[in-house]
């Protein structure tokens, strides 16, 4: 059976019953979520809203927990990783992380770069290793699958587009997956929200139709 991370980091909310001010990230995730138990019912989700519940930020506390041996951990320090290894557990459970995200000034919102400071951990999800020379850091999973999902209000942020040197969200995402082990990765965007005009309803169904096509591609392989 497969197992699916499903992550929404939008601090706006999806309802359905309201036609404005609703998440478009959440929405495409909402439709690969869909698309995906239409095709295969046997299906494991794991749900994690970091809009509503963001994780804690990291502190030198925090920090100086997740380098102490676990057997040498105080009931202060479990207390503090308690969190991190929850969120850990759900990655190492998960074959296909589902994240959707919108673009806040270029980047990551605060609170899915704080889940990825919370699980991205030595010892956990990667070790380090001088042995290996300029490239010590190797992830410790293997095999997993990430679907990003993002919308962004401007446009032009693909490979050799205008802004593609102002896009720090999806070759971050793509770059910090590497040590949660993802191996295949696969980002669909909406853009052109903030201009609210017949681009950004195009950019939004083209988003649609590619979730179709990845999901069967994926399921096939399911």
């Amino acid at each position: 059976m497969t197992t699916i991370l499903h992550i929404d980091a939008s601090a706006r909310s999806l309802d359905k019953s309201r036609h404005h001010r609703n998440s478009i990230s959440r929405s495409l995730a909402d439709d690969f979520r869909r698309q995906w138990l239409a095709q295969i019912t046997n299906t494991k989700f794991i749900y994690r809203d970091l809009g509503k519940n963001p994780p804690g930020f990291i502190s030198e506390d925090w920090i100086a927990a997740v380098f102490t041996p676990d057997e040498q951990k105080t009931a202060e320090q479990k207390a503090l990783t308690a969190l991190s290894d929850e969120l850990i557990a759900e990655v190492v459970q998960a074959d296909i992380i589902l994240l959707s995200t919108p673009m806040y000034n270029y980047g990551m919102p605060a609170a899915l770069k704080a889940w990825f400071d919370q699980v991205i951990r030595v010892n956990k999800t990667f070790d380090f290793d001088l042995d290996r020379g300029d490239f010590p850091l190797q992830s410790t999973l293997c095999g997993k699958i990430m679907v990003l999902l993002t919308s962004c209000g401007e446009f032009g942020f693909h490979a050799g587009g205008i802004r593609e040197k102002m896009n720090h969200l999806g070759p971050h995402i793509e770059v910090a997956s590497q040590y949660l082990g993802v191996e295949k990765f696969y980002e669909i965007r909406s853009e052109y929200q903030e201009f609210g005009d017949q681009r950004h309803i195009d950019s939004l169904n083209d988003a649609r139709a590619q979730i179709i096509t990845l999901v069967e591609q994926l399921t096939l392989t399911n």
